[in-house]
């Protein structure tokens, strides 16, 4: 894929239109059924449920998002590198940051104890910080090594700092975050064991913690499978159970993990065992205003999704054509 010059002087901060929620059936294309539940042979459940959709004014493209404070969430211009700033219930969405340009944004997370937004850069193996009141850019962090070839995908937050995920080399890098939201040294950290796998051109993924920061879950985008990862020694085991296809962002919440299936167009849901050595299918989430959701957030009984339309794509090292991109919120 090919990066997507826009002209731009410098980073702003811009206001832009805020937009209505759109109801699902006023969709070209979407389905206006009432919201289904079937059961399938393995005891999960097949949900299809009515969807709010919030459109994105004037991007281009679409991949991250990230929850704020309250029902604020941020969602990122892939190509464009730009930052959108809406809100789940009042169904809204307008330009935060106008991104310097050859900025891309990938997985996000914000930190709103510090109120700082993490943004992995993708292939120019850096990461960006940017704070969630006035926009402005905080830092721009040089993750991987000068010249070596990465893409910086996901992020998430510990205690002590964020976690990214590279998807073409077998690292993780830690970026530490004091009391007073002071940004530390990056660390590098090399997985070993099976999630260090580079048999793709996309592996390490989506990246989620338990909250005492002490065991890191990641999704392999090429094994379709989900591993936990020692943040201090790097070892990985597989999470036994799970088979994710197309696994994309990840949301962990206690037992319950969520992973976006973005080109199987799904979000399904997982039963992890105490241990996290195992899990059990038991629900997979779908919608017709679904266009390929490669990451998540989670509000209560709710999740916010990203549409990529990376189905639009002319070709796979294209950047997609859709006309719109949009959020879009379902029961969890």
């Amino acid at each position: 894929m090919r990066t997507i010059l826009r002209k731009r002087s410098s980073a702003r901060v811009l206001k832009g239109v805020s937009l209505p929620l759109l109801a699902a059936g006023l969709l070209v294309g979407s389905a206006t059924a009432a919201p289904a539940v079937v059961a399938t042979p393995a005891a999960a459940h097949h949900s299809a449920v009515k969807e709010k959709v919030i459109t994105l004014p004037g991007a281009i493209s679409a991949e991250g998002i990230a929850k704020g404070k309250g029902t604020t969430f941020y969602a990122g211009d892939l190509y464009g590198g730009d930052i959108y700033r809406g809100d789940i219930r009042r169904g809204t969405a307008e330009l935060f940051i106008d991104a310097p340009e050859g900025r891309e944004a990938v997985g996000m997370k914000a930190d709103t104890r510090h109120g700082l937004l993490f943004v992995g850069g993708r292939g120019s193996g850096e990461a960006y910080v940017y704070s969630t009141s006035t926009g402005a850019e905080v830092a721009t962090l040089q993750l991987s090594a000068p010249g070596t070839t990465s893409l910086i995908n996901d992020v998430i937050l510990t205690p002590d700092g964020a976690w990214f995920t590279d998807s073409v080399q077998a690292k993780l890098y830690f970026v530490p975050v004091g009391k007073q939201g002071k940004l530390g040294q990056v660390r590098t950290l090399d997985v070993t064991g099976p999630a260090a796998e580079l048999n793709g051109e996309y592996n390490l993924n989506g990246i989620e913690a338990t909250p005492d920061g002490k065991t890191l879950v990641v999704g392999h985008f090429t094994n379709q499978r989900i591993y936990t990862i020692n943040p201090r020694t790097g070892a990985s085991n597989l999470i036994k159970g799970i088979k994710a296809s197309n696994a994309d962002g990840l949301v962990l919440d206690g037992r319950r993990l969520w992973v976006s299936q973005s080109f199987d167009n799904k979000i399904s849901r997982f039963r992890l065992s105490g241990d996290l050595s195992s899990g059990t299918l038991e629900k997979e989430i779908t919608s017709p205003a679904f266009g390929i959701p490669a990451t998540a957030a989670r509000y209560g009984n709710l999740l916010a999704a990203v549409n990529t339309h990376f189905d639009t794509r002319p070709r796979p090292e294209d950047p997609p054509t859709s006309p719109t991109y949009e959020v879009v919120v379902v029961k969890s």
